[in-house]
């Protein structure tokens, strides 16, 4: 736990163990199964010849060699054909095989390719949704740090939210307003020249002695030091202990109190938020725990807040949401219509290069 989306090459990551999208035979091919194979170098291949071959929907275990890792897992998806022909489910077992897998051998953390998305043709959109969707099943009855790998811009592009790229596109000046502006600048400008060489001839005149007499006395007096004193101490409180116990609740108090009134369990909430159970123990042990904004939105969309008890949220650990953030907008625009869904709003953070809700 949780479920993280990076985008880079699968052969550069450090987990316990990294998935290869192989073909049947475990000897090596194009796309990830090549860059896998190449990475580690000759040593997998040569253990891969004593497998005998995997057939799709299976996963098997080699040494990772050259790799950051302790394992690779092999596993072989479908080809897609149209979709009628059991792709979604050999698709969906490759990932419950290669998962049981790690489980069995300890793994802490687990990181995969899109499988079957590249030269095995499955459409992309569709395959990110089975890989979630299994990943989270998972995820329910283990503590496990999954990563799904992205190669490219091209399978989580901001093309796919044309409603999102409207919305944080700036409006155009008018035209108007620019014709003022430059109008304005113009008229604007012979003044200006004029107060920079006037400002240059007084800086270059010493002022005469008590030329600026009548004007200073019409100053107020400064404060003596004294009188600064005994503003302070007024508008200090009378004891800072009793100004302190006075303090609003915090956000872990409130994080508790709704999963409370949303009848969730702990466990629910945190693994909904995308939340590492290890993080949820200091915020829960900690009433004064300061979190990340990112932590904080994860954890209003798992309690399905509305947009006022989400600025409430914010507002207990210190944070607001601003409209010139791109980030703030995207989850504002979930959050507004009802959509509760981490993983749809993680994708769109992840096509505007966006820090992720939770996995943090």
């Amino acid at each position: 736990m949780p479920l993280i989306l990076i985008r880079g090459d699968i052969t550069a990551m450090e987990a316990d163990a990294v998935v290869n999208a192989a073909n049947e035979s475990l000897l090596g091919g194009g796309g990830v199964d090549g860059a896998i194979h190449a990475a580690a170098g000759p040593e997998l291949l040569a253990e891969c010849r004593k497998l005998g071959g995997c057939r799709p929907g299976e996963a098997r275990l080699t040494g990772a060699y050259r790799l950051r890792a302790k394992y690779i897992i092999h596993t072989v998806g479908p080809r897609w054909r149209g979709g009628g022909q059991g792709e979604e489910e050999t698709l969906r077992a490759c990932y419950r095989s290669s998962l049981a897998l790690a489980k069995e051998k300890g793994c802490e953390t687990v990181a995969f390719p899109l499988i079957s998305a590249g030269i095995f043709g499955y459409p992309r959109g569709e395959a990110l949704a089975v890989a979630e969707e299994e990943i989270r099943r998972f995820l329910e009855s283990a503590e496990m740090t999954v990563y799904i790998v992205i190669y490219g811009r091209d399978v989580l592009g901001r093309e796919r939210y044309p409603e999102l790229r409207a919305l944080l596109q700036p409006p155009p000046p008018a035209a108007d307003a620019v014709q003022m502006g430059a109008a304005a600048s113009l008229s604007a400008a012979p003044e200006k020249k004029e107060k920079r060489r006037l400002g240059f001839l007084r800086e270059k005149r010493a002022p005469k002695p008590g030329e600026n007499a009548a004007f200073s006395a019409a100053l107020p007096a400064a404060p003596a030091a004294e009188e600064r004193e005994a503003v302070s101490e007024a508008d200090a409180p009378a004891d800072l202990r009793e100004a302190l116990s006075a303090l609003d609740e915090s956000f872990s108090q409130m994080l508790l109190r709704k999963i409370t009134e949303k009848g969730m369990t702990d466990a629910a909430c945190y693994k909904k938020a995308n939340i590492d159970r290890k993080l949820f123990s200091k915020i829960r042990s900690d009433e004064r725990y300061r979190p990340s904004k990112p932590t904080v939105l994860a954890f209003a969309v798992a309690l399905e807040l509305g947009l006022g008890e989400t600025r409430e949220m914010l507002m207990k650990a210190g944070f607001a949401l601003s409209r010139s953030s791109e980030f703030d907008v995207i989850v504002e625009y979930y959050i507004r219509r009802g959509q509760y869904d981490v993983d749809r709003i993680n994708e769109a953070l992840f096509a505007f290069d966006q820090t992720l809700l939770g996995s943090m």
